[in-house]
């Protein structure tokens, strides 16, 4: 086994967030690979996180994103417990994060049960018929249209998007990650993204 030196636990901790001992036992878990352990520590605390996920989330702050030429702006409510949490520098971070990806990404709506279903359903059948279209049967192009409609949910809804920083995870796993890190829930609750001489306002998934 390796030797798990203070520095690599020290080196960890900057990464991750998590506290000396879960470093400590990470790195042991991952015989002192760095990149191991951090993904060992992150499917933790998305573990963690997901056990918080149905908590009350009544505080939290109104962030905001101007582009350098003021002609695209973002407004979005994110929530999560405290005001304790809700001052956070980390948590704030996030916020700004969230309204630089609507600004960036331009969805629709937060998270995929706030597609309506007449909207999912149309998609549906227009991959079913695109598929049918290029030969396929109707059996096969069911199971295509439902593929696609992955894809979909990916383009129109923010927890599926991926995060512009780092295309390997999405928005919703970085949501995760700070979830366990400041210990609350937290919630994308909903947003406004405005841009000049555009007629469409998109509002938290409903559209003005």
């Amino acid at each position: 086994m390796a030797n798990i030196t203070t520095e690599m636990i020290k080196t960890l901790r900057e990464r991750t967030g998590a506290g000396i001992l879960e470093c400590k036992k990470a790195l042991e878990e991952a015989d002192g690979d760095l990149d191991r352990a951090a993904e060992i520590l992150r499917k933790k605390g998305i573990a963690k996180a997901d056990k918080k996920a149905g908590r009350a989330a009544g505080d939290g702050v109104i962030g905001y994103y101007i582009h350098h030429d003021n002609k695209l702006g973002v407004l979005v409510e994110v929530n999560c417990e405290t005001d304790f949490v809700a001052r956070t520098e980390e948590f704030q971070n996030l916020v700004k994060e969230i309204a630089m990806q609507i600004a960036a990404m331009s969805p629709r709506y937060v998270s995929r049960e706030d597609v309506p279903a007449e909207e999912l359903e149309k998609e549906k059948e227009i991959y079913k018929q695109a598929a049918i279209a290029e030969g396929k049967s109707e059996n096969i192009a069911e199971r295509i249209a439902e593929g696609r409609i992955n894809k979909f949910y990916e383009e129109v809804c923010l927890l599926e998007q991926p995060y512009v920083r780092d295309q390997k995870k999405k928005i919703g796993d970085l949501i995760k990650e700070h979830i366990a890190k400041l210990g609350e829930n937290i919630v994308v609750k909903r947003f406004v993204r405005m841009k000049l001489g555009e007629d469409e306002i998109i509002i938290s998934g409903k559209k003005s």
